[in-house]
């Protein structure tokens, strides 16, 4: 049985979908908090919360449970800045405690939900798994910690892990049950997206950057994609692979104005985009290499232009304006 940590989030619920697709047995820990319970569709629920080490147990009581997918975890950089103390309670020392709850369980198979942020400022593109890692961020920096945590535990106790560095989630369920709710939202295609329909202001964040139209360059993968990542780092555990940090990304990036005029194709809507000034801390291009993950874990990714990213994305919106709300 598989165990998803946070799997009421973004990214969580669609893996839980993938993993119904597939037939696997599973239970889902979040303390709903951040995710939604409606994203669930019904799958088994233990509430709990990574902070509280009795809450944890209960999840693995009396059940037979042989890999963790670990998606629980804060995830916006400008939040972390301002309040680091929350982000490494959360996300380290929650993720220690959910390892030793899984060790006293005898689970030894993780799969880690990591960041392109670990790597920081490129020193080379695309950024492959041995770029230097070399956070500008607390967020950055807790995801590097859990992923140092895990490689302590392999060597010491023989607990295997995939850490899979995504580098930006986008789409959407294409089926319609499933989308991004976040509150604020932050990402760059649904923030658009929502400036489109009339939702949410939206403003292009520098245009004198080193790229070809003079905005960030940023690599997008989609969610489903991402959860077939994941399935495929389970089976690479359970056939008895080792462990492995692997990059999800298309090997390709777009720049905030072509997202913009993406958005634009898609939906026919008018984006109209203001500029402002450059952010502290914005990268021109972060681009991954994936070729691991297709070496290794056999992945092969469904969406990878942008059009199918937005259009799925687009008929959440649409279809669902107040997101899980009823």
């Amino acid at each position: 049985m598989i165990l998803v940590a946070g799997g009421a989030g973004y990214i969580g619920s669609h893996m839980v979908k993938r993993l119904e697709q597939a037939g696997e047995r599973f239970v889902v820990l979040d303390n709903l908090e951040r995710g939604h319970e409606a994203a669930l569709r019904g799958a088994s629920l233990v509430k709990a919360d990574l902070r509280d080490p009795h809450s944890l147990r209960a999840a693995f009581a009396r059940r037979d449970i042989d890999v963790v997918l670990h998606f629980a975890a804060y995830i916006e950089v400008g939040e972390s800045v301002q309040e680091p103390a929350a982000f490494w309670q959360n996300n380290v020392v929650g993720t220690f405690n959910l390892l030793e709850v899984a060790r006293e369980a005898g689970v030894q198979q993780f799969v880690f939900s990591s960041t392109a942020a670990v790597y920081g400022e490129p020193v080379r593109t695309p950024m492959d798994e041995d770029h230097p890692t070399v956070p500008t961020n607390p967020y950055g920096e807790t995801k590097l910690a859990v992923e140092r945590m895990l490689e302590s535990y392999d060597e010491a106790y023989g607990l295997r892990s995939v850490r899979l560095r995504y580098f930006n989630a986008a789409g959407a369920d294409p089926e319609g049950e499933l989308g991004e709710d976040h509150s604020p939202e932050t990402h760059l295609i649904p923030r658009v997206l929502l400036k489109a329909l009339g939702r949410a202001e939206f403003r292009v964040f520098g245009d004198d950057y080193p790229t070809r139209d003079g905005t960030c360059v940023r690599d997008y993968v989609h969610v489903c994609d991402l959860a077939d990542a994941h399935l495929g780092a389970v089976g690479h555990l359970r056939s008895g692979g080792e462990s492995l940090v692997c990059n999800l990304g298309n090997g390709q990036g777009f720049t905030v104005k072509e997202v913009v005029a993406a958005v634009e194709r898609v939906t026919g809507l008018k984006v109209g985009a203001e500029v402002a000034p450059r952010r502290p801390g914005d990268s021109a291009t972060l681009v991954a290499s994936s070729d691991r993950a297709k070496e290794r874990l056999g992945w092969r990714p469904q969406y990878p232009k942008l059009e199918p990213m937005i259009e799925h994305a687009f008929a959440w919106f649409k279809s669902r304006p107040d997101g899980y709300k009823v």
